[in-house]
């Protein structure tokens, strides 16, 4: 992700029958030429879909080869924190300017898909004031940009035969908006680790060892920052009293993003944990293997041949410069290619 979040997008995670495979498998051939469809009616609308498949469901299609990262979502328990591990076989994020977009392509696929499978969870994200997520802190700051954000985030040749794919954990978190806005601002500041207002970073010595910023950054032996891609928005249903931010970080291996799940749950050292967890509750936990687009497509003929090498497929380019404002990571888009 090279630019801003886009005003809208749907995160759709789904079951899938027992026999529902070949429905899944022709979705993968067809995807692209339904993103186009819809895609056509607002061409500056920047529709996108990532498809993120999850470990049953992968052995299930019968591929014969499995990337080497891809396993259940890793449940963590520590002194009442929990993030909890729930089913998942399939990830639809839906992205575009437009909520309307996303929501014509959720319809077309889910059409597609019918009884081949059962929805488990659907959340409608939106853009809230200046990138900010509903705690009222700008979410997202330290994300890479560009070619960074390929090298962070695309599989190459350490599992040459899925490169160009990617990785992606997803979680629904709640938050009990009454307790976080109780705290004084310099309390808020200190469990996120920046200036509410300027969204400054704090300095190493004053930031607290429990701040968020602290907890989830990370260094590679060489010295260098291991960087993942958030997409986190925010949602909500006001006369529920429910208020969230769907997170979802993208990786080439999911070790970085579960690393940084137990520094935040279990802590750093274990007990110096990320007090953001006061105030929210993970209710969701999924890891996703997103394959390339040759490979997706490529499910639709026989299960897959395994070929993961990245190449350009309707104009998408899994190890290209990322668009600015667009994921690139085994991507769909929704403009048509020249």
């Amino acid at each position: 992700m090279s630019g801003p979040l886009t005003g809208a997008a749907i995160f759709m995670i789904l079951t899938v029958r027992p026999g529902g495979e070949q429905a899944v498998r022709d979705l993968g051939g067809d995807l692209a030429g339904l993103l186009r469809s819809v895609g056509f009616r607002d061409l500056g609308g920047g529709l996108s879909c990532v498809t993120g498949f999850g470990s049953e469901l992968w052995d299930r299609l019968g591929t014969g080869s499995r990337p080497a990262g891809l396993h259940p979502f890793r449940e963590i328990l520590a002194e009442g924190r929990h993030a909890v591990s729930t089913p998942g076989d399939l990830l639809f994020h839906i992205r575009a300017a437009r909520m309307d977009l996303c929501f014509e392509l959720a319809t077309q696929i889910t059409g597609r898909l019918g009884d081949a499978v059962t929805p488990v969870d659907e959340v409608h994200g939106f853009r809230y004031f200046d990138e900010r997520d509903l705690l009222g802190f700008v979410d997202g700051t330290e994300n890479p940009t560009g070619a960074a954000a390929a090298v962070a985030t695309i599989i190459g040749a350490e599992d040459a035969e899925f490169a160009g794919g990617s990785y992606v954990i997803v979680q629904k978190y709640l938050h009990d908006l009454d307790k976080w806005n109780a705290l004084p601002a310099e309390e808020q500041e200190n469990a996120i680790g920046r200036y509410k207002l300027s969204n400054v970073e704090m300095d190493d010595d004053v930031k607290p060892s429990y701040a968020h910023n602290a907890l989830t950054s990370l260094t590679a032996d060489d010295g260098s920052e291991i960087q993942i891609v958030r997409d986190n928005m925010p949602f909500g249903r006001p006369s529920e009293g429910e208020y969230g931010t769907y997170f979802i970080g993208y990786a080439k291996s999911p070790d970085p993003i579960e690393l940084m799940l137990t520094n935040m749950f279990v802590g750093l050292p274990p007990g110096n944990y990320d007090r953001l967890l006061d105030v929210s509750t993970a209710v969701t936990g999924v890891l996703f293997f997103v394959p390339s687009v040759p490979l997706l497509e490529s499910l639709a003929d026989d299960g897959g041949d395994g070929d993961g090498a990245s190449e350009d497929g309707d104009g998408e380019d899994g190890d290209a410069p990322l668009p600015s404002g667009s994921l690139g990571i085994g991507s769909l888009g929704g403009t048509p290619a020249d």
